[in-house]
């Protein structure tokens, strides 16, 4: 129910924005869900900006009113970040959507927000660089330094935390600020560019970031291999590290990952065992090192069915497969629904780990397909469930948290990559500790109203 004080944000908002201003309940229900499994909750308004000085009127007016304020990017997240569950106002950033400069010999690009990551790689395409940060969906960069995105890519490129050197934010107050600096490193003062990075919109609302970029390797090569088990398959990984070969990209997609791929995608007709789909960066001859050296490797863990993919169209093919995981996954159980989580452990720890969550998969008596960054100790969790059966629902539900408390076990956190939203928030103060308690501090002093995404990450009285 839309309170008084809203009416009144919405009146003002309206004045500033025109017709970028929208209550129609289409476009409220987009900006009330996510890609996950979250109950849904609309906005009373959706805000559409185009600079960062209106995202900065928006925020005094929401000030003024006390209104909550949800930033929205492009609605890809799969823990509840972007519901505004306490209603108010959906600030949609995809409008700023700018690459603003490109600087080819420091390595960084200035972009706004609403940028996807196909966007700017399209923009990088003549300079002969790129941006690496690969989470499967076409997001917005906004949305991926919120949620500290991270990807396929991660093993050798890092994490969004790794690749963001700099942003504008607008506060809750609509005061604008700069945090970093297009250098390579700082001593200058508290790292407030990594603490936007991640914050999921409870601090404030990123209107520019400077990101990070890397050379497009002279030769890539992709491949698959099987294993006939995933302690076997991850083994291979861990090994490969420690041996210092640069893995590009390094997925694992365990047996029943692989049989929902091969419904989803009946042309990739891969044997239905546990394994790594592997990616090579570099010269000719260092590639060519690099495969060797693996190959090397996964023959001491009884690989198989080494496949190559040379040719882009293959590579991209191969990669299209993995990123299209959920819904092969979904084509295991036709009508189902599912419950997305993903936790993080140290590498060496991850076999164990993973072992521990089959078993509990298999206590649970459901289907749950596995796939992960193997490389960084990253694994995902697809729960299948009949949303007609509540008993299934429970259960599923149990099962996610049991492996987040798995996780936590085994010395890692509840989430490597989709950050916590609501989904996650229980978990908080268990992997925290007295740590979560400076995080409620931190937001009551940058956030004193609670207006930035409320009820998400940390709660403030």
């Amino acid at each position: 129910m839309t309170t008084d004080n809203t009416a009144l944000a919405i009146s003002a908002l309206k004045a500033l924005l025109g017709d970028r201003l929208s209550t129609g309940e289409s476009i409220r229900d987009i900006h009330g869900r996510d890609e996950a499994y979250s109950t849904p909750a609309l906005p009373d308004a959706v805000a559409f900006p185009e600079s960062t000085q209106e995202v900065s009127e928006i925020m005094i007016i929401c000030s003024q009113f006390k209104v909550p304020v949800v930033p929205f990017g492009i609605g890809t997240s799969l823990e509840g970040h972007v519901i505004p569950i306490h209603g108010g106002i959906s600030v949609d950033t995809s409008r700023m959507n700018k690459v603003l400069v490109i600087h080819e010999s420091d390595l960084d690009a200035v972009v706004q927000p609403g940028v996807s990551r196909t966007q700017l790689n399209a923009a990088l395409r003549a300079t002969g660089l790129m941006f690496t940060v690969d989470p499967g969906a076409d997001a917005t960069l906004g949305g991926m330094a919120a949620t500290r995105a991270s990807g396929t890519n991660t093993v050798r490129y890092g994490t969004m935390r790794e690749n963001v050197m700099a942003l504008e934010v607008v506060l809750p107050d609509g005061t604008i600020i700069q945090t970093g600096s297009r250098a390579r490193k700082s001593s200058a003062g508290y790292d407030l560019t990594h603490l936007f990075v991640g914050s999921e919109g409870t601090l404030g609302i990123i209107t520019e970031l400077t990101v990070r970029l890397f050379g497009q390797p002279d030769a890539i090569l992709a491949a698959t291999c099987a294993f006939e088990t995933v302690d076997n398959a991850v083994n291979t990984v861990i090994m490969a590290i420690q041996m210092g070969i640069p893995l590009a990209r390094v997925e694992l997609l365990d047996e029943i990952q692989i049989k929902g791929m091969n419904i989803f995608n009946p042309d990739l007709n891969l044997p239905e065992k546990p394994h790594l789909f592997l990616e090579f960066h570099g010269s000719d001859a260092s590639v060519k090192e690099q495969v060797e050296l693996f190959e090397g490797v996964g023959d001491e863990f009884g690989v198989t069915g080494f496949v190559w993919a040379t040719k882009a169209e293959d590579r991209n093919r191969l990669w299209a497969a993995r990123h299209n995981a959920y819904y092969a996954g979904k084509s295991l159980r036709k009508g189902c629904e599912s419950i997305v989580t993903d936790c993080c452990v140290p590498v060496s720890e991850l076999a164990n780990c993973i072992s521990r969550t089959k078993e509990l998969i298999e206590e649970a008596g459901l289907i749950a397909p596995i796939v992960g960054h193997v490389g960084d100790g990253n694994f995902h969790l697809l729960i299948l469930f009949d949303p007609n059966d509540p008993d299934e629902f429970i259960r599923a539900k149990s099962l996610a948290s049991n492996v987040n408390r798995v996780a936590l076990s085994f010395g890692g956190t509840v989430t490597g990559e989709h950050g916590v939203g609501t989904g996650k928030k229980e978990y908080m103060l268990e992997e925290h500790g007295d740590a979560y308690a400076l995080m409620a501090t931190l937001k009551r002093a940058i956030d004193p109203n609670n207006i930035m995404n409320p009820g998400k990450i940390v709660d403030i009285n």
